[in-house]
């Protein structure tokens, strides 16, 4: 572990952060543009472009399916949001995008990463109806009874969980269905969960990008079709069911191209009767 900050770095950079391991959520900032990354995610970020040279647009494709969930659940209702695994606070976040609609709206977000957690307490430092739980995603007991999820969330009204490209991080062995199902079990009727996760279905290439990330603090599982759709057991698909994420209720259906696989990951949206 690092002794202190990044030599340089912002003075919010926590001091237990690892400089020696690239880590999935600082990567991702980087693909998207963002500057909370360090030397080490962006050598990592660079190599994983020679073996998947459009991992930038396959983030992008996902960020831009979070978006267009909260904001179709905020127009049909939903006034709360559970974003768990949320990465680094960038551009377009669900509370941003929540209060455009329903300005009540309120968000708890949920990471364990260090310079997620550090930046998120900045952004919302001042906001009374969002706030970010430092914890980790594979315990729901400890996500839902954080004081910060009870202080935010209210589960006997609809809540909107979302684990955007977050269960496939989570291994087999783990049980991932398990730990949907924790999170399920909370919630009440007309409360939603949506999901993306990569998958090699359409794009094969992505078995080896997985193999790439078994070199990082968080490495990768990627999976096919059906076992995504357990993730959705006790819950209704809402159309279009589960789909490629650029397939998924877009703002451009004549843009989705030939070849929507392309994205990489399955996405998809589900209420609970």
């Amino acid at each position: 572990m690092a002794e202190g900050p990044v030599a340089g770095s912002p003075p919010w950079v926590p001091q237990e952060v690892d400089l020696t391991r690239p880590n999935a959520a600082r990567v991702y900032d980087y693909y998207l543009g963002g500057a909370h990354n360090f030397d080490v995610d962006r050598e990592f970020a660079r190599r994983a472009k020679k073996l998947l040279p459009d991992v930038a647009t396959v983030a992008l494709m996902n960020r831009q399916f979070l978006q267009r969930v909260v904001r179709e659940l905020s127009h049909a209702g939903v006034r709360q949001f559970l974003d768990l695994g949320s990465g680094i606070p960038t551009v377009g976040n669900v509370h941003e995008i929540a209060r455009a609609i329903n300005p009540d709206a309120r968000i708890a977000y949920v990471d364990n990463d260090a310079v997620a957690v550090a930046h998120s307490r900045l952004l919302l430092e001042d906001d009374d109806r969002a706030d970010i739980v430092p914890a980790d995603i594979r315990f729901p007991d400890t996500v839902l009874d954080h004081p910060i999820t009870q202080q935010l969330l209210d589960f006997r009204e609809p809540v909107a969980v979302i684990m955007c490209s977050i269960l496939h991080f989570v291994s087999d062995d783990e049980d991932p269905v398990g730990i949907v199902h924790g999170y399920r079990d909370a919630l009440c009727s007309g409360s939603y969960l949506a999901v993306s996760h990569a998958t090699t279905d359409g794009r094969p290439d992505l078995a080896a990008f997985g193999e790439v990330y078994r070199q990082t603090a968080n490495p990768v599982t990627v999976r096919g079709y059906h076992d995504v759709a357990t993730f959705f057991d006790g819950f209704e698909l809402i159309e279009p069911g589960l789909v490629f994420t650029s397939q998924w209720r877009p703002e451009n259906p004549a843009g989705v191209g030939d070849d929507p696989g392309a994205s990489g990951a399955y996405a998809g949206v589900g209420r609970k009767p």
